[in-house]
């Protein structure tokens, strides 16, 4: 695929879930460095879990697509 073609709207939207995970987890990262009490740490664990999750969902449905040959 050259830079001139545009994906898909439904790839987009996974790419965008998974830069979505990432900026989650690396928000929980940056909290949890600054954070000042035990209270914020179960927040930013939170935050990272679900990261996690979203980034790990996504990377499964690219694939998915990939396999499919719908990722275009």
């Amino acid at each position: 695929m050259t830079k001139t073609q545009a994906l898909k709207k439904c790839n987009e939207n996974i790419l965008k879930a998974l830069q979505m995970g990432q900026e989650l987890i690396e928000l929980a990262e940056d909290g949890d460095c600054f954070r000042e009490d035990e209270s914020c740490g179960v927040l930013f664990g939170v935050v990272r879990d679900t990261g996690y999750k979203i980034r790990a969902l996504a990377e499964q449905e690219m694939h998915k697509h990939m396999n499919k040959g719908n990722w275009k």
